[in-house]
């Protein structure tokens, strides 16, 4: 018959049973992590889109759709779910099971916190931040017949009518509505925002002058100002934009330290295993290098950016405070 271990020894056997079975369990989720991105995806990957199609957001998260198909031998099917800012696309991920089948590509993610309150979700707790895909400068443009033709010159004007001009953006808290804060708080100008529909809109109000300046993603610009419909006066990137080589930044201009870059990145819901996160990224940044995508990307005045996961979730969260300070800074309360 079996002696009754004392207190102490009692105690020290618990101990090692604990600790071997902790040993287990970790070796078991590890084996199962390991066999999750062996066996990933083994069925149609659905990719979130927040926007309509033909934006710049579609035109990106198709192309890297479609190189992930090619890499994994299954369907990413791009799935277009506007609305309210990207919100709808939002919380619809944010519910989804984090099984790395349903994934999210945004560029307005940081900013809706500081401009919408009662958001459906936690932009801090509800995602897995996965990888960046890409960043395309904006331009500040005005009407050819405006007979502005300097950020100076710009500025010169606006502070001769202060709170009496106004400048236009695709939206309430579209990142040409928060590069326009950006500006504002950088030069001291009084003026007042008009926000439109969406681009086309903001294009024809500043081509008729309803408005002084608006701020547009560079490609859209370059296509309106090759029409003869807007002039562009700057680019907010620290370098010129290989998509209009001949247009200064604004920091060239005089606005020293002058940036704002509007970017896209890839998320999923909340607690997607690092194994398939890990392998996402790294086939994200096989596709980025392709040709193809090099070549889609300079269509519409963007590059590719290169994270690591963990890098792009403190890229994710700086961003969000940046975008926070400008908001308050500007006198901004989410509605």
């Amino acid at each position: 018959m079996e002696e009754p271990c004392d207190k102490q020894n009692c105690f020290k056997e618990g101990t090692m049973k604990v600790i071997f079975i902790s040993m287990v369990l970790a070796a078991i989720i590890s084996f199962a992590n390991v066999v999750n991105a062996q066996d990933y995806p083994t069925k149609p990957v659905r990719v979130i889109i927040p926007f309509s199609a033909g934006s710049a957001t579609d035109t990106i998260a198709r192309g890297v759709s479609k190189k992930l198909s090619e890499m994994w031998g299954q369907p990413v099917i791009g799935d277009n779910l506007p609305g309210k800012g990207g919100t709808v696309a939002a919380s619809s991920v944010a519910q989804a099971p984090p099984d790395g089948y349903t994934l999210f590509v945004n560029g307005a993610y940081v900013i809706n916190p500081s401009f919408y309150s009662n958001l459906p979700y936690d932009p801090s707790k509800d995602f897995t931040d996965i990888v960046p895909l890409a960043r395309q400068p904006l331009a500040l443009v005005v009407s050819p017949s405006s007979g502005i033709r300097s950020v100076s010159a710009l500025i010169a004007l606006v502070k001769s009518k202060p709170g009496q001009l106004k400048f236009g953006s695709p939206g309430t808290g579209s990142a040409a509505h928060l590069t326009a804060l950006k500006f504002i708080l950088a030069t001291g100008i009084n003026i007042e925002h008009v926000p439109y529909k969406g681009g086309p809109e903001t294009v024809a109000a500043t081509n008729s002058e309803k408005v002084t300046f608006s701020f547009l993603p560079v490609a859209m610009a370059k296509k309106s100002a090759n029409k003869g419909k807007l002039l562009v006066l700057g680019v907010t990137s620290v370098q010129r934009s290989s998509a209009m080589p001949e247009v200064p930044t604004i920091a060239e201009e005089g606005l020293a330290g002058f940036e704002y870059n509007l970017w896209w990145g890839l998320w999923g819901p909340a607690d997607i295993p690092t194994s398939i996160v890990n392998q996402i990224e790294k086939d994200v940044a096989k596709s980025l290098v392709t040709p193809e995508l090099r070549k889609l990307f300079s269509k519409i005045g963007a590059e590719p950016m290169s994270m690591s996961s963990s890098e792009f979730k403190k890229f994710v969260s700086n961003e969000m405070d940046s975008v926070k300070r400008i908001a308050k800074e500007a006198g901004i309360k989410p509605e």
